[in-house]
């Protein structure tokens, strides 16, 4: 441990596993479900690393995102299914990272259930456009780094720890075993 968190006077660590893992996967990302998804492969011109807008975690939670079936992303995943993902809620907490397996789909059903108007502006066809496919995400770890009262609290204990001289941040992080 460092020493930032040696000075903690409160328990700031927990690893969490299972439905606890996935409880706080969804919880991190109802805050920004935008993350940066890379890749292994690097075909493309982002080197493998682009940002992506996940459209659901399923009470598996596996992490559903759409994609264009002749992308980098999709060529990339077909060389090498070992994804990671990284997540910023805030400018101070909600931070996640993630790793996984992705797989590709198809699922017409699925692409009606995640369809959002606004994604027309890439799938010109509607949501029956030939080109549009699935990104399923089943994480298997991740680490996160958040707030354990929220923000708004966090903000006090700083002002409180830089008066005192003391560390108190409200931070809370650990393993995430899904």
């Amino acid at each position: 441990m460092n020493s930032i968190n040696e000075n903690q006077p409160e328990e700031n660590q927990e690893n969490l596993t299972g439905k606890y893992a996935i409880e706080k996967v969804k919880e991190l990302i109802s805050q920004s479900d935008v993350c940066f998804f890379c890749t292994a492969p690097a075909t493309g011109p982002s080197e493998g690393v682009r940002p992506m807008s996940v459209q659901q975690v399923d009470e598996a939670g596996n992490l559903w995102i759409v994609s264009a079936s002749d992308s980098h992303t999709n060529q990339e995943i077909a060389l090498d299914p070992q994804v990671k993902l990284y997540f910023q809620g805030s400018k101070h907490s909600d931070f996640l990272y993630l790793s996984g397996t992705a797989t590709l789909s198809g699922d017409k059903s699925k692409i009606k259930e995640l369809w959002s108007p606004v994604m027309k502006t890439w799938f010109t066809e509607g949501e029956d456009d030939p080109r549009i496919s699935l990104i399923k995400v089943q994480p298997a770890e991740g680490y996160y780094w958040d707030n354990k009262h929220g923000n708004l609290l966090a903000g006090v204990k700083m002002l409180l720890g830089m008066v005192t001289g003391q560390t108190l941040d409200d931070s809370i992080e650990g393993k995430l075993k899904l």
